[in-house]
């Protein structure tokens, strides 16, 4: 929710050419691939002001005190206060890398919108594949291909582009987090070429479930299977199309979706 609000109001805005929105995606491009709090130049626009009010809701909802109290750290255990803050700082980080990531892929496109619900990340790779994603970034100014052109002309052999392969496999292979935003920032250059979209409300979660070492294989298998349930769309007869939404795999209950990201 938190990510979804602050990218659907930026983007707006930016695609409208509004000078403020222009210049807030400027400073957040320049804090891709650095921590919330190595960046204080953009608190307040990264989305972390929306995930507050998600967690003043959330307060409210479990019966605390709208003003904001809930048990001081004093008065909790070691273990609690270690799981609370925990709890804060994976969230804070995965709205902060799936902002500011977006803030990357959507630099210079004003006639689309790179944050679109249903385009899990397995989706977005399967599709630049079909769509010839060898080639690297383009340079700023320099013209980028027509969205549809690039997920046009599906690829007729059997396997992803070996380049893609390794580097989503990079991805689910990823030991820290910091090496995961990394990663994720290569592929993102990539899309932003091929204009391919990438639904990053639902990236945030994964991004914060990722960070819970119970949870990250689950993860893992998520991506995996975006990325094969896609491609068994475009194998299935008159599926050479456009993918659908309905590829994206929905989660399953251990990876129920945290609705304040």
């Amino acid at each position: 929710m938190a990510t979804a609000r602050c990218i659907g109001r930026l983007q707006h805005l930016y695609r409208q050419d509004v000078p403020v929105a222009v210049a807030i995606l400027a400073r957040l491009r320049r804090a891709a691939g650095r921590t919330v709090h190595e960046t204080p130049d953009i608190w307040g626009i990264d989305g972390l002001e929306d995930l507050a009010r998600v967690w003043e809701k959330r307060r409210e909802a479990n019966g605390a005190d709208p003003a904001g109290s809930e048990a001081p750290p004093e008065l909790l255990s070691q273990h609690a206060r270690h799981q609370r803050e925990g709890s804060t700082r994976a969230e804070e980080d995965a709205v902060h890398v799936a902002v500011t990531l977006w803030a990357l892929h959507q630099q210079s496109v004003r006639d689309a919108a790179m944050y679109e619900p249903g385009w899990s990340l397995g989706r977005a790779v399967r599709a630049l594949a079909r769509g010839g994603g060898d080639a690297g970034p383009a340079a700023d100014g320099e013209p980028e291909p027509d969205r549809q052109q690039a997920r046009s002309a599906p690829r007729l052999d059997d396997e992803l582009n070996e380049t893609l392969r390794k580097r989503f496999v990079r991805i689910g292979t990823s030991t820290s987090f910091d090496m995961l935003a990394v990663r994720l920032r290569e592929v993102v250059l990539l899309l932003r070429t091929a204009r391919i979209p990438l639904d990053y409300a639902r990236l945030a979660d994964q991004l914060c479930r990722w960070q819970n070492e119970d949870l990250r294989a689950s993860v893992r298998r998520t991506w995996g299977r975006e990325l094969y349930l896609s491609y068994s769309r475009q194998a299935r007869p008159g599926g050479e199309g456009e993918d659908s939404a309905e590829d994206t795999p929905p989660l399953s209950e251990t990876d129920e979706p945290d609705p304040g990201l």
